[in-house]
């Protein structure tokens, strides 16, 4: 160890504070060791800060440094290193600029090596015009320097002055080494320039560089980012050495670009032992079949992950906690919760907000709430979570008392905030509560409202039956009114049947949104239940004409392990008899309580009772049906929709949850219905 100590230092006279700060050494005694010195001088103090900043302790090292300075000392050139990669892993700028200063102050300012280290420091702390003017301030540069300022340029999000950067460079007569290449590949990337990107790669292979394995990845993650998969499968094809990162490279553009079992099959290649697999290569796989929708693949391979001994870490589990809120599968977050727990996981603030988001999503608000009031220090996102969860649920008073809590705690609101907390006003018919609120955005919050909040206003005065309110505030909007807000104004016109508003705002959706099924459909069965069959045709015949196809409804419920799912008239599963028979059983009883089946917008070439048993074949009443007959001993049921919830079903479910004494959760994509005791949480409005 002491060999390894600069010459300038000589022997210490505390050697165990020596050997306490080595690479090997433990801070904490050392900085014991430290405070037991009785008069320690600029080698001690310099030691100290380079151990804690080494060992990872950046804040520890910024700590000593302002003792140092306070104690009147002057640091060295090895303090002054220490202490500016310290700002840079804190990425602490003020910091930073008082460290620049003291480079200055102290006569380093034209140190090359310090000069490198204060640029990569700003590039860290995310600050170009810093770091260009400690550049050009350089008397002389050599290729760390150029490197560390495309990579400054590349932090920042400045891909243009990384690429000209690169550029001079070449002009100077400075030739790029491998980290120079694999910082400037991903300006190409942040441009999508793929001319670039091809120049470089022609250089790289020039010089012989192309079997670099950082280099290599850099290219591979450059051509799939420029949409150009098949050029990044010859670079990687063409690699001699495979290291974890480029892997993950290659399976992250496969995924990106829907090629699933290409990417599966590179990771069934690792896992065969052409290279260790580490929590980067599991947690890239199971994100990538979870964003292309194979998420019976993702969980078994987070068995498999868990099977080979290596433990999901943070990244995992937020990644593997949607899969849960696509299945509607409770149960199955509920074990990831235990493993949380089993495995001191929730010490995690994102943890801990992904766990209340999975349950507000999987229905279960209680332990949403339960779960959020543990997390020790809430940040903006956790209460947006707790926020817009209670308002999908339809409590837009306990959001409301939410959002007050929020900023009596000291944490500042954003635009989500508000979008949360007038969606909630919105879904519980408190219009005044919610005007009060976006008045209140711009002048107490200093939230500029944009078209999402008007679109909320304009949902909450629609549910309200202010219709003409309604149209004058999207009328008002200082931008463009969007989908959302005449979308808003269309379901109103369904619900309090305006047919002429439905006209307007009809008229004005098919032009924002002309590919969007739903707007055809909804417009269509306005028409229809106003009797206006001509103009109902004219619409489905447009639909027709323009090549928009009705999104088939979908509904699933998870039993125990198994996640069943059921479509219009679906006879597929292995109780289909027993489901058709309850239905007919209990349609009885529920004619008998007063329920009217709404035969509207059912065929016109059906008679009464094949208009009814038409409307039994729908895919939520089936799940429900199911998920009542295999109840065993549970209280409520839990059934997800990928559409809108049908007026029917709607009301033949509040008198099913009546009937059979259970509660029924329904989540579409626009709510949670909490049907119980003949009623539903939504108002009879969704």
């Amino acid at each position: 160890m002491l060999s390894k100590l600069p010459s300038r230092f000589g022997l210490h006279p505390n050697l165990q504070f020596l050997r306490a700060v080595g690479p090997s050494g433990d801070v904490r005694r050392a900085r014991r060791l430290f405070d037991e010195i009785p008069h320690p001088d600029i080698r001690s103090w310099t030691l100290l800060i380079t151990a804690y900043t080494k060992s990872g302790f950046p804040k520890e090292a910024l700590e000593v440094y302002d003792e140092l300075r306070e104690r009147k000392f002057h640091p060295d050139q090895l303090a002054l290193l220490s202490v500016t990669k310290a700002c840079a892993a804190l990425g602490n700028l003020i910091k930073a600029k008082g460290v620049h200063e003291d480079v200055i102050r102290y006569g380093y300012r034209s140190d090359l090596l310090l000069g490198n280290a204060l640029i990569d420091m700003y590039g860290k702390c995310k600050y170009a015009q810093g770091a260009r003017e400690v550049f050009d301030n350089l008397s002389a540069k050599d290729v760390i320097s150029w490197t560390s300022m495309n990579s400054c340029y590349v932090n920042c999000k400045l891909p243009s002055e990384a690429l000209i950067t690169f550029r001079e460079m070449g002009l100077n007569g400075v030739r790029p080494n491998p980290v120079t290449l694999s910082t400037v590949l991903p300006a190409c990337s942040g441009l999508k320039s793929l001319n670039s990107g091809r120049e470089i790669h022609a250089y790289i292979v020039r010089n012989g560089i192309h079997d670099n394995v950082y280099v290599s990845s850099a290219l591979v993650d450059m051509y799939a980012s420029c949409s150009s998969i098949k050029q990044a499968e010859t670079v990687f094809n063409s690699t001699r050495q495979f290291d974890h990162v480029l892997c993950n490279v290659i399976m992250s553009a496969y995924f990106s670009n829907g090629e699933c079992d290409k990417a599966l099959h590179i990771f069934d290649q690792l896992q065969k032992g052409r290279t260790k697999l580490n929590h980067d290569s599991w947690n890239s796989v199971i994100g990538g079949c979870m964003q292309n929708g194979r998420t019976d693949k993702a969980l078994q391979i987070l068995h498999e992950m868990q099977q080979s001994g290596v433990k999901p870490n943070n990244i995992t589990i937020t990644s593997v906690l949607p899969l849960c809120i696509d299945l509607g599968s409770i149960r199955r977050g509920k074990e990831i919760h235990g493993f949380l727990l089993r495995h001191l996981f929730l010490e995690d603030e994102t943890v801990f907000t992904a766990l209340v988001f999975m349950y507000a999503k999987c229905g279960d608000l209680e332990l949403s709430n339960r779960v959020f009031y543990m997390i020790p220090k809430k940040d903006t996102i956790a209460w947006n979570t707790m926020i817009i969860g209670n308002s999908t649920h339809g409590k837009g008073e306990e959001a409301l008392l939410l959002f007050r809590e929020m900023v009596s705690s000291g944490v500042k609101p954003n635009s989500v905030t508000f979008t949360g907390v007038l969606s909630g006003c919105s879904h519980s018919q408190l219009v005044d509560k919610g005007l009060m609120i976006f008045y209140a955005m711009r002048k107490e919050h200093g939230v500029e409202p944009d078209s999402e909040h008007y679109s909320c206003m304009v949902d909450a005065l629609s549910r309200a039956g202010r219709l003409e309110q309604a149209y004058n505030f999207i009328q008002n909007m200082p931008m463009k009114p969007s989908a959302g807000a005449w979308g808003s104004l269309l379901g109103a016109c369904r619900v309090y049947k305006n047919v002429e508003m439905a006209r307007v705002a009809g008229k004005q959706l098919l032009e924002i949104e002309p590919e969007n099924a739903g707007n055809y459909v909804l417009l269509s069965n306005i028409y229809e239940t106003a009797k206006l069959r001509e103009e109902a045709s004219e619409i489905r015949k447009l639909m027709r004409e323009r090549g928009i196809m009705k999104v088939p409804g979908c509904s699933w419920i998870q039993v125990k392990d198994k996640v069943h799912t059921f479509v219009v008239g679906d006879k597929n599963n292995a109780q289909t008899a027993e489901i058709y028979s309850f239905l007919i059983e209990v349609g009885e009883k529920m004619r008998l309580a007063g329920y009217l089946p709404c035969t509207d917008l059912v065929g016109q070439d059906l008679d009464a009772e094949e208009k009814e048993y038409s409307l039994c074949n729908h895919s939520e009443r089936l799940a429900v049906a199911f998920g009542i007959l295999n109840l065993d001993g549970a209280s409520s049921i839990r059934v997800f929709k990928n559409l809108r919830i049908c007026g029917d079903c709607h009301n033949a479910i509040k008198y099913l949850a009546k009937i059979v004494g259970v509660q029924i959760i329904v989540r579409d994509p626009l709510r949670f219905h909490h049907f119980k005791d003949g009623l539903c949480s939504c108002r009879d409005f969704w």
